[in-house]
């Protein structure tokens, strides 16, 4: 396998659909990796799956291409010379509230992973990882972004908020409120089964997917912000209510 160019350099070209498949866009992806081996590495394999991929060798390379310009999704390094991956992944979300990001982690790196997904990370890979792993999770990452939701899944209304799953477009007495992707995805299963407890174990399992174990404080971390966006005083919420020694539920209609 040759590969000549610099990590930093890289872009790979998305593979070219057969006529019997309607094209679809490349999904841009940013890779921000000090390590030149895995950034090279990374880049190869995503560009096999038919992403353009950009890559930046630290922080503040990466942070100012990741704000220059727009990418469906960033795989992110904690661990960077120059801006620390945290606040980058702080940086892009208030710049971007959308945008997903996989971070990796290294393998004891265990309060950073638990901060970067509380700060609204989508996924993460910890290392040493298997490429095929990550390609897997940035995959499932970008489906669940783009995903067109089922055509009987309609309008959703309770208590002044109207949740539009085709258009991920969510207003609250006819004002639009912006949401993560992850908030949305939390709100979407919410008013999908008003009523309904879910403890944060089964949210963690049925909104954030496979690979989070264990981690079911971070639920709390966005179900507070989701609160604060949605709720007229969060201390003492009427829409996502909290059932002690439970979990959560959706207020009923």
């Amino acid at each position: 396998m040759t590969h000549t160019r610099p990590a930093h350099e890289a872009t790979i070209a998305a593979m070219t659909s057969t006529p019997s498949t309607p094209a679809t866009p490349a999904p841009s992806i940013l890779v921000i990796e000090d390590n030149p081996e895995i950034a090279r590495l990374v880049a190869l394999h995503l560009g096999d799956m038919g992403a353009r991929v950009r890559t930046a060798a630290d922080g503040s390379q990466g942070l100012a291409l990741a704000l220059s310009q727009p990418f469906d999704l960033v795989v992110l390094d904690l661990m960077l010379p120059g801006v620390d991956g945290l606040t980058i992944c702080r940086r892009l979300r208030e710049r971007s509230p959308g945008l997903p990001i996989v971070m990796v982690t290294a393998k004891d790196a265990e309060v950073d992973r638990v901060v970067g997904l509380e700060m609204g990370a989508d996924d993460y890979v910890v290392k040493p990882f298997s490429v095929r792993e990550l390609v897997a999770r940035v995959k499932a990452v970008l489906r669940r972004a783009g995903a067109a939701p089922p055509q009987a899944d309609a309008l959703l209304k309770g208590h002044g908020l109207e949740l539009d799953p085709a258009r991920r477009r969510v207003t609250l007495d006819g004002a639009e409120v912006i949401l993560t992707a992850r908030e949305f995805d939390l709100l979407h299963h919410f008013m999908r089964h008003p009523g309904l407890v879910f403890t944060r174990a089964q949210l963690l399992d049925r909104v954030w997917g496979y690979g989070h174990e264990g981690y079911e404080h971070t639920v709390n971390s966005h179900i507070n912000r989701l609160r604060a966006k949605i709720e007229a005083d969060p201390a003492h919420p009427t829409r996502v209510l909290t059932v002690w020694g439970v979990g959560y539920r959706f207020a009923d209609s």
